[in-house]
């Protein structure tokens, strides 16, 4: 998979398990401590978050994270 695909992907599927905890982008932003801009970067599939990253955000969600890769 290239990885302007991958990145697409990965973003939408953050912004479905995100959309389905009834949180805005602001929203999780705070609660992993990131800019609003940065969640809308990677929604739409225009950054390529670090693993740690990843890992902020698996724990804001409330989700293993394993399950935002899996998609």
């Amino acid at each position: 998979m290239e990885k302007d695909t991958f990145t697409k992907k990965l973003g939408k599927h953050i912004s479905e398990i995100r959309e389905e905890k009834e949180l805005t982008q602001v929203q999780l932003a705070k609660l992993c401590k990131k800019h609003k801009q940065n969640i809308n970067r990677l929604e739409a599939g225009a950054m390529n978050p670090s693993a740690y990253y990843l890992y902020e955000l698996s724990k804001a969600l409330k989700v293993p994270m394993s399950n935002l890769l899996d998609f």
